[in-house]
């Protein structure tokens, strides 16, 4: 059913379909799923060339079973914060996961960097990411060090002198300029092909348009970032929401 739990027998449907170099999209068609559906289903079962239907299905029951048993185990639990529905929270946190690895992020990694996302303080100890993903130390310190290096969190220490990870707004801006300067350099050693290839050649024709291209869209990227830097600063349904328009 359309709005139910995967089957054993879809799951070894998705495998079969992965053999054969099928697309999600036509996957899901076959079995009567949303894309979404079978896009999560693989990601978070070792990818498109690791997927095991076996291994999948065992997987969830036991993540479900671990749901069930949550509960009684701590009574005293405090409910979500705002009144929100706990398992809304996790699907949606599944499926946000699922766009960051889907971006090239590890699982563990882009965990961390949702569980940063979702939190209304919008930062954490390492501490607290081990309690909230229930994964090990070094887990967490591998995924936060990826997450530094590329500029898609940042770290402080508070006032008992602990570190904290945080993902506030300038961080999404610095990371968004980081991304034009990759594309730039990009444009950069494309046009060195240029030179050595020889100018006027298929190849070096080749290079020069992907340099204009890259140049444009690095540009574009940076312009657009400052004009809507406000919006990062801006609360909900402020005019500050709405960029200026490029002049």
């Amino acid at each position: 059913m359309p709005g139910g739990r995967l089957t054993q027998q879809e799951r070894q449907q998705i495998a079969l379909g992965l053999a054969d170099d099928l697309a999600y999209a036509e996957i899901a068609r076959r079995l009567d799923r949303p894309t979404s559906t079978v896009t999560r289903e693989v990601m978070r079962n070792g990818g498109p060339t690791a997927y095991r239907a076996d291994l999948a299905h065992r997987a969830t029951e036991h993540r479900a079973h671990r749901r069930r048993q949550a509960a009684p185990r701590d009574p005293g639990t405090p409910a979500q914060a705002h009144g929100r529905d706990a398992e809304a929270v996790r699907a949606y946190e599944e499926v946000f996961t699922t766009i960051f690895m889907q971006s090239g992020l590890s699982r563990m990694t882009a965990r961390v960097l949702v569980c940063l996302y979702t939190t209304d303080a919008g930062s954490l100890t390492a501490a607290e990411l081990v309690q909230r993903l229930q994964v090990s130390p070094a887990s967490v310190s591998k995924a936060v060090a990826f997450l530094e290096s590329q500029g898609l969190i940042r770290r402080e220490r508070d006032e008992r002198r602990r570190e904290r990870y945080l993902v506030d707004d300038d961080v999404m801006y610095q990371s968004t300029m980081a991304s034009a300067r990759a594309t730039a350099h990009l444009a950069d050693t494309a046009r060195q092909g240029v030179a050595v290839l020889g100018p006027g050649t298929p190849a070096a024709g080749r290079l020069e348009n992907i340099a204009r291209f890259t140049d444009f869209i690095s540009e574009s990227i940076a312009r657009a970032a400052d004009q809507a830097r406000e919006v990062l600063h801006g609360k909900p349904g402020t005019p500050s929401d709405t960029p200026a328009e490029p002049s």
